[in-house]
């Protein structure tokens, strides 16, 4: 019977060894190549990264010069995509996940939502072209290119939020509740609160989605060549992402290495953002109750 015993345990630990091997294996193929996309990006866009070539305007076709106006082009489409999509889908998350019942309704809007956000961003573009460019006749602007991301990023961000305040223990709410706080409060000061982190998780996917796309500001917002920078929200601007398309594919002899090295600024934009992200999630997961 030791002896059994003794070949179970064994073999219990071989089993344990092989699949933290396979996941280990698996992880290492994973990371990997993104390490090595990261570390050619950087090597071959270094040679290209001066201070003129971030703050000064594109010349020459876009041939020499700087991409001031791309990256703030993409600061300001970030910024428009964020002052229109999280508000409104912390709201909706709000709803679906404290106020709405379970419902064949609500569970429709919840798949449907889920469908929103496998649908490619081309056909965001198209939507965007016809509704917010022709129909509304905001033109090609900043505003109808934020208008568009902003329908792009809010199922990203209505889903992951709900999720996040999902998450929160019940036994919060019904404490806050049986000390004489109504539901808003509880949700305000407590609910919110502990889902803060989930809730960025979500607000920074759905971003980072928006900054690295092209598609939907081609239709929407994006210029070809704009050696200025926009002055109002209904200007056009340039962008980070479109550009990288255009100095790629568009502009014959462009040196390899202002293509590497717009991709290499973009790349340093969305780790900036992330950064920034994680510092403000870890903070409030520290102050998390549980």
């Amino acid at each position: 019977m030791k002896s059994i015993a003794k070949l179970f345990t064994l073999n219990r630990h071989l089993t344990e060894r092989i699949g933290f091997t396979a996941i280990t294996l698996m992880a290492m193929v994973t990371v990997l190549p993104i390490v090595g996309t990261v570390i050619y990006i950087l090597i071959q866009g270094a040679p290209a990264i001066s201070l003129e070539f971030i703050t000064g305007f594109p010349r020459d076709g876009m041939r020499e010069g700087g991409i001031l106006p791309a990256i703030i082009g993409t600061l300001y489409l970030a910024l428009g995509t964020a002052i229109f999509s999280v508000p409104l889908g912390i709201a909706a998350a709000i709803y679906l996940s404290e106020y709405a019942s379970d419902t064949p309704l609500t569970r429709t809007i919840r798949i449907a939502i889920i469908n929103l956000a496998g649908i490619p961003s081309v056909v965001y573009g198209l939507f965007g072209l016809g509704l917010f460019v022709l129909f509304l006749n905001f033109g090609t602007s900043i505003l109808a290119a934020s208008l568009t991301l902003s329908i792009m990023t809010l199922p990203v961000i209505i889903s992951t939020a709900e999720e996040a305040l999902r998450a929160v223990p019940q036994s919060f709410r019904t404490v806050s509740i049986s000390l004489g706080a109504t539901r808003w409060q509880t949700i305000r000061r407590i609910v919110l609160k502990e889902a803060l982190p989930g809730i960025l998780t979500g607000v920074i996917l759905g971003l980072n989605r928006a900054v690295g796309e092209t598609a939907p500001i081609l239709f929407t917002g994006a210029a070809f060549f704009l050696p200025r920078l926009p002055g109002s929200p209904f200007d056009a601007t340039m962008a980070l992402p479109y550009h990288l398309f255009v100095i790629s594919t568009q502009v014959p002899e462009m040196p390899i290495k202002i293509q590497y090295g717009t991709a290499l600024v973009l790349l340093a934009f969305v780790l900036t953002m992330n950064l920034i992200a994680t510092v403000i999630r870890s903070r409030a997961r520290a102050r998390r109750q549980w």
